[in-house]
């Protein structure tokens, strides 16, 4: 996995559930929503990278 890939994964799923947690408790259904997608766009993303780094060895 390259650094850049890794840290744009993490920092989606850092921002997304952070995003997700404000929403929420400011009661923001619709930008909970967004901060979800967020989350879970990074979590794919990272395990897209780890998946590609198995059978590149």
């Amino acid at each position: 996995m390259s650094a850049g890939e890794k840290t744009k994964a993490k920092m989606e799923q850092v921002v997304g559930k952070s995003v997700r947690k404000a929403a929420h408790a400011m009661h923001k259904e619709k930008l909970a929503a967004k901060g979800a997608a967020l989350e879970s766009r990074g979590k794919m993303r990272g395990a897209k990278e780890k998946t590609k780094d198995v059978f590149k060895h």
